[in-house]
């Protein structure tokens, strides 16, 4: 089981990557992998180093299976932003399997900066328990990825009246990986937060997902997950997404449309 550290280290966007089942979900790849894998394959094309990555939009339009094929763009390149598409397509059919809108900006000199982040919602990962989530018999393959401890909220598949997850997660290896990359691969490790309101398991999937590097480059290697399901109706949820630092910074913000098939 390749982590996120060898996974990377043998990316090679010419080639594309034949994604191993171990960063599955279903009949697809997990789409945190499948983003920051754009992003990498945005950074090796470029000529020359980009600057910090600052917000990213993706669009997830059909099964990222079989060997995945990156083909990035250079949208425009100003002074201080850089605009990049990435298309990912897969080899079964070579049909388009998502797209990505990626912002990168160069840091400048600004009178402008407040944080109203709030406090931490939650004790710090030494306060939980490891969550083994790859043994609940919903839980996809990439999940193996991550060590998980549930800090509050909801558990998946709950009848939860209030949607809402919170969990610590970690990689399991991502020792001298873009700080960025690594965040970009864990954003999505939880299931949607509509997943707490089912009293059966039952489909669920991403349409696309939306975020916002806060800090390009967050230190650490525990961060928490927070997402809450704004709004469900007629087989779709809305909902929002927190990355959170031990020190109670948010690294990252996020918007997630979501299919639900229940």
């Amino acid at each position: 089981m390749p982590t996120l550290r060898e996974l990377l280290s043998c990316f090679d966007v010419e080639e594309g990557l034949l994604l191993p089942d171990s960063w599955r979900q279903g009949r697809t790849a997990y789409g945190g992998i499948v983003s920051a894998l754009g992003v990498a394959a945005a950074m090796q094309r470029h000529a020359g180093a980009l600057p910090p990555l600052r917000s990213m939009q993706v669009t997830f339009i059909g099964p990222a299976a079989g060997l995945l094929r990156f083909m990035p763009t250079v949208l425009r390149e100003g002074r201080s932003v850089v605009n990049v598409g990435v298309d990912v397509y897969a080899d079964e059919d070579e049909a388009l399997a998502a797209r990505l809108s990626l912002v990168f900006g160069r840091a400048r000199e600004s009178a402008i900066a407040h944080d109203f982040g709030g406090e931490l919602p939650a004790r710090g990962p030494g306060a939980y328990r490891d969550l083994d989530m790859a043994a609940m018999p919903f839980a996809p393959a990439f999940t193996r990825n991550f060590q998980m401890r549930p800090a509050g909220g909801a558990m998946p598949v709950s009848g939860a009246e209030i949607p809402e997850l919170l969990t610590w997660v970690r990689h399991r290896d991502a020792t001298g990986v873009d700080p960025a990359l690594a965040l970009i691969a864990m954003g999505d490790a939880m299931p949607p937060a509509a997943f707490t309101g089912f009293t059966v398991a039952a489909p669920i999937s991403s349409i696309t997902w939306n975020a916002e590097l806060l800090d390009p480059a967050p230190q650490g290697e525990w961060f928490l997950l927070r997402s809450f399901s704004q709004h469900a109706r007629e087989g779709y949820s809305s909902q929002d997404m927190q990355v959170l630092d031990e020190q109670g910074r948010v690294v990252m913000r996020g918007r997630q449309s979501v299919a639900v098939f229940a």
